[in-house]
């Protein structure tokens, strides 16, 4: 196993075109650590430079110790799973997991041994000798994985793997990689553009953003302090509510350091409450007009507009209440959120700031 350093990762097209801005973290041995943000944010690119599939414009990228720059992808000693699966179609499953090993000069010994163990590890066992086509999706990546996991290299590159699974499907086998990753304590890279699949994968999460990191942490810690209004904003489901401040208005929450220019608040959805009582010391209480319910479960999304006439939102925001009883569309709701629940951003919304 090794960790897996970035250094003022660069990449820069002809024509000038800037696809990665300077990246720099470090993967901890052991650790999964998520890729995330939208499509075109540079994720992927990313990930292909540190499998070598793509060269480097600037900075450096260290696996285990050594710097990788110039080292082609077959000697970096790491394995990649893609999202396509890219099985032998006229191959076993045991010869698609062997191919690898045997074009490496490995024993039959060695290879039967760490095939087997890999297909144990799967639970696909039992299909070693079908064809690619007698497979199901998800037992198809099951196969991708083994072949990923028989060559034990010292990191595993994942290029959004489930996007070809459906929904259920994806959930599973979300979980599957989740118990194998822990299991084989490798250090793993994962690429996605679900923030819910990031969220319950990552040890470690990047958000991306046009080439550059938004914000790294614990997945946790990203979605309870979100750096940006960006971060705030991709990070949940529902997103986070957003809306500008006067300068007046931001000075209250940050005292003299919120500057003269305003500033953005945020509430998440699930931090409203609905009630009647009275506003929290310090905190916002809005009444909204319902213009839309979605019913989730235990859960019910409530969509409407402020109506009480008052200085904040006038667009639509988004609040999360238990599923017990919906409100019907056109009803009015008083909404509080206690004041240590608000999130505030700098007015361009590229800082976190502190609420006295």
């Amino acid at each position: 196993m090794a960790n897996v350093v970035l250094r003022d990762v660069r990449k820069t097209y002809p024509g000038g075109v800037d696809a990665i801005k300077g990246v720099s973290f470090e993967v901890a041995d052991g650790a999964l650590c998520v890729l995330v943000g939208p499509s075109g944010c540079g994720k992927s690119t990313l990930l292909r430079m540190v499998a070598g599939l793509e060269t480097i414009t600037g900075g450096t990228i260290d696996i285990g110790g050594r710097v990788v720059n110039d080292v082609e992808p077959a000697d970096r000693d790491i394995a990649m799973v893609f999202q396509n699966y890219a099985l032998y179609p006229h191959m076993s499953v045991y010869d698609n997991m062997a191919y690898g090993l045997r074009n490496r000069g490995a024993t039959k010994t060695e290879i039967d041994a760490r095939v087997r163990e890999a297909a144990q590890i799967l639970e696909i066992g039992p299909m070693l000798d079908r064809k690619p086509k007698q497979l199901s999706g998800g037992q198809r990546q099951r196969v991708a994985m083994g072949r990923a996991i028989v060559r034990h290299p010292k990191v595993f590159l994942f290029d959004e793997p489930l996007s070809n699974l459906d929904a259920k499907l994806r959930i599973a086998m979300r979980v599957e990689i989740s118990k194998l990753q822990r299991r084989l304590k490798t250090t793993s890279i994962y690429v996605t553009h679900d923030q819910l699949e990031a969220m319950t994968l990552a040890d470690m999460l990047v958000v991306m953003n046009g080439g550059a990191v938004e914000q790294i942490g614990h997945p946790l810690d990203v979605y309870k302090a979100p750096a940006t209004t960006f971060v705030a904003a991709f990070i949940g489901a529902p997103p986070m509510n957003l809306w500008p401040l006067s300068a007046a208005e931001a000075a209250a929450l940050a005292g003299a350091g919120a500057g003269d220019g305003g500033a953005i608040l945020g509430v998440r959805p699930e931090d409203f409450a609905v009630s009647s009582d009275a506003t929290p010391p310090g905190g916002l209480a809005l009444e909204l007009t319902v213009e839309a319910v979605e019913l989730v479960g235990p859960e019910i999304f409530v969509y409407g507009r402020r109506t009480d006439g008052g200085t904040g939102p006038t667009g639509e925001l988004i609040v999360r209440i238990p599923g017990q009883s919906a409100p019907d569309i056109g009803n009015r709701l008083r909404v509080v959120v206690p004041r240590g629940k608000l999130h505030l951003f700098s007015a361009d919304g590229r800082r976190r700031m502190t609420i006295s």
